[in-house]
């Protein structure tokens, strides 16, 4: 056999042998409880609400960041192949140019001839390492500039809107 549970009601019935005047009474003293009760209500249903909302904020920062971290290793990855392959690139050419010296040193007849080509590879290859030193150096700069753009423009704008 099931029992019923009964909601209390808001007020207090009057029980038969209650006084009018007592059940007044107990109904004036009920009421602060009443509003307390109320306002307790109301802060909790606030602070989840406030809750929700700072949930909100820190889940779209966090995806942000994350996209963003996404954003500056694929550029990483990108500029480091770039660099790479620019260095590849260098080492080839200046090899290149030491088989060309050493080609040219078996055909020589004299050695101020030798020194002559020596001396002239030498200048080349000074100004040609001087050169690929820069485009490396200017494209690591880029690439470091590339990849922390995305992180720098989140967290500014992240740290902006928390002012």
């Amino acid at each position: 056999m099931a029992i019923a549970s009964k909601k209390p009601s808001p007020t207090l019935a009057p029980v038969a042998f209650a006084s009018p005047d007592a059940v007044k009474a107990f109904e004036t003293a009920a009421a602060p409880v009443r509003e307390i009760q109320e306002n307790v209500r109301k802060a909790t249903e606030k602070g989840f609400e406030q809750s929700r909302e700072a949930y909100a904020r820190v889940k779209t920062a966090a995806e942000d960041a994350t996209h963003s971290i996404e954003t500056s290793y694929a550029s990483a990855t990108k500029g480091i192949v770039a660099i790479n392959t620019k260095a590849i690139d260098a080492l080839r050419a200046n090899a290149d140019a030491a088989f060309d010296l050493y080609k040219s040193l078996l055909g020589v007849k004299s050695v101020s001839e030798a020194i002559t080509l020596q001396s002239e590879h030498a200048r080349k290859q000074f100004e040609a390492v001087t050169f690929q030193g820069k485009e490396i150096s200017s494209l690591a700069q880029k690439v470091a500039a590339d990849s922390f753009e995305p992180l720098r423009a989140t967290f500014g704008k992240t740290f902006a809107q928390g002012k």
